[in-house]
């Protein structure tokens, strides 16, 4: 009992100290602005001399119970101080973020490793210090309606891709917008009116893009995205369709206002649009049904959109559809790629986003919040099985295949991919290696429909120790067994997982998922990507890294709009290139890439 008071902070009492310093700060009465003072006395006070005790383990000299409250508050005041400066109060959970203000400051603890490799945690004086995202988000919202929106940096590491100051711009630009011409605001009652009684205007205050629902949850995150870059360029509000739990899964990402349709839209049947739709564009085009001046107007973009719909991404149309005050857009594609060989729009992208590759995970940090039932999901199993890895290595695995397996293809694959890669450790299956209790501890999250991989691969390791000493933990929120889009617990699951994937250290993705690029964008990483299997064998290579942290555009036009031709549209521009899972896509690379 003497040996655990007097060590630092053991990982195992994690909880009971949080609460102890929450207690401390508390009652503290000390202002944070004598923490200078307050440490020198205390260091003044200590007697200086090395550190021992049994085993190795960092032990702290006897001191009085006084002056270990003492020590422990003036290193919780430094790391606090400037927050309290500027007037803002830290909470009673350490971890939790002020609701409104500022960026930098804010107290939170940190793991760390003593000498031999022990886990402790002590209170860091280490700051959050991008709390807005380098700028990306924006205060006035209250912190508790959207606890993610300001915690996420206490699970993330800093992104090292900053958005450009530009981009800033224009986001604030386009919060103000929104709020202007939102729901219930005069500007948007005045549209509405004007939509019901058919009119159409070539200049409006308030021009409106509406995203319908549609798909599965990662297409449908990468369109959002999509219909948000293109209303960024094109000066238009977005508003989203609620259907499938939209509200119920993320957070309003823009200040004041909403971002959600109203339920009382005059046009009733824009769910039902589809390719065959007389009020689409393309089908408009088909049958020279344009007419100057149309209330509105269907988008289709979805995977089977015609050749007449493509021609959405040349510049003549996108002259048209400026004068057009409403715009309705169904799609499953991340269709950002092709928004970059629209002439007209390339000089705004590149100052936009001078890294290239980096436009969805600038623009998913931004709109894309976990809302507070799926944060609690989030947290939850992060601090109950992550948080104390010294690495976390995502796994998502995604079949294509009506048959529900597991497949032995698939795993053989997968064991290739992270063997080979060195990202798993091998196993030795003739020594009964054993570990000690510091070595490294690498936790693994395995995200599938089916449970049969995970139960696999953490059998094979606890059966069998690792070569090179690691524990490795496993670990797999849930197994659905089948898609199902359509149920919103279902989805919420699918968010919690997908987030909890992007906080990895490093990842492993499948061919031709929208749930593994949502993953990879927002964790700005660039992951091994497994390729899609044929005739049910293994590939080799399993897998390679992919060349940028961007989704795949699966299904873009091959049109080259001056020439009025077919084209290969990944050889159009360097920062337009094929993807690595599927040879006919289109993603963006950043040049220094080539």
């Amino acid at each position: 009992m003497a040996e655990e008071k007097t060590t630092i902070m053991g990982s195992r009492g994690l909880s009971t100290i949080r609460m102890d310093l929450k207690e401390r700060i508390r009652r503290s009465p000390t202002p944070p602005t004598q923490g200078e003072e307050l440490l020198a006395a205390a260091a003044a006070a200590s007697p200086a001399g090395p550190r021992g005790g049994r085993k190795g383990r960092a032990v702290v000299l006897p001191l009085s119970a006084a002056a270990l409250v003492a020590c422990a508050v003036v290193l919780l005041l430094l790391a606090g101080g400037s927050a309290a400066r500027r007037g803002q109060f830290v909470g009673a959970d350490p971890t939790v973020l002020p609701s409104r203000g500022g960026g930098v400051g804010d107290l939170h603890l940190s793991q760390s490793k003593s000498n031999d490799g022990e886990n402790v945690t002590i209170a860091s004086s280490e700051v959050v210090n991008d709390k807005l995202l380098g700028g990306l988000l924006t205060t006035g919202f209250d912190g508790q309606s959207c606890l993610s929106r300001y915690q996420s940096v206490l699970y993330r590491k800093a992104s090292s891709h900053f958005p450009s100051a530009y981009l800033l711009e224009r986001l604030r630009e386009h919060e103000a917008l929104q709020k202007k011409c939102g729901p219930h605001t005069e500007s948007y009652k005045k549209a509405i009116e004007q939509l019901k009684a058919g009119q159409g205007a070539k200049v409006m205050e308030c021009n409106y893009l509406v995203w319908v629902a549609y798909s599965g949850l990662g297409n449908r995150i990468l369109t959002m995205a999509s219909a948000f870059l293109y209303a960024i360029l094109t000066r238009r509000v977005l508003l989203v369709d609620g259907d499938k739990g939209t509200a119920d899964i993320f957070c309003e990402p823009f200040p004041e206002t909403s971002w959600l349709l109203p339920p009382k839209f005059p046009i009733k049947q824009f769910k039902n649009f589809s390719n065959g739709s007389p009020e689409s564009y393309g089908n408009m085009l088909k049958n020279k049904a344009i007419r100057s001046n149309p209330a509105f107007l269907y988008l289709h973009m979805a995977h089977d959109y015609s050749d007449y719909d493509k021609l959405f991404f040349c510049e003549d149309n996108q002259q048209y559809l400026r004068n057009i005050p409403w715009l309705i857009l169904k799609s499953d594609n991340y269709f950002v790629p092709s928004l970059f060989l629209i002439p007209a729009y390339q000089e705004e992208l590149t100052r936009l986003f001078p890294q290239r590759d980096s436009v969805f995970h600038h623009l998913g940090r931004y709109l894309f919040h976990p809302s507070n039932v799926v944060w609690g999901m989030v947290t939850r199993y992060y601090d109950s099985y992550l948080a104390r890895a010294d690495e976390r290595l995502g796994i998502q695995i995604r079949v294509f295949d009506p048959e529900p397996g597991p497949f032995q293809h698939v795993l053989d694959q997968v064991l290739a991919c992270t063997l080979k890669e060195n990202l798993l450790p091998a196993i030795n299956s003739k020594q009964p290696i054993v570990s000690t209790r510091h070595s490294r501890l690498k936790s693994v999250l395995i995200t599938s429909l089916n449970s049969g991989y995970y139960e696999k691969i953490r059998s094979m390791y606890w059966e069998h120790p690792t070569t090179n000493g690691e524990i490795i933990s496993f670990h797999q929120p849930s197994h659905e067994e089948h898609q199902n889009s359509d149920k919103k617990m279902h989805n919420m699951k699918a968010w919690a997982e997908i987030y909890l994937l992007s906080l990895s250290d490093v990842m492993v993705t499948s061919a031709w998922s929208t749930f593994g690029y949502v993953a990879q964008g927002l964790s700005g990483l660039r992951p091994w990507l497994l390729f899609k299997p044929e005739n049910r064998i293994a590939p080799d290579p399993p897998c390679r890294q992919v060349l940028s942290m961007e989704p795949c555009f699966h299904a873009p036009p091959f049109y080259d709009c001056k020439a009025k031709r077919g084209a290969d549209t990944g050889k159009f521009v360097p920062y337009v290139s094929h993807c690595e899972d599927m040879s006919w896509g289109l993603k963006l690379v950043d040049q220094s890439e080539w």
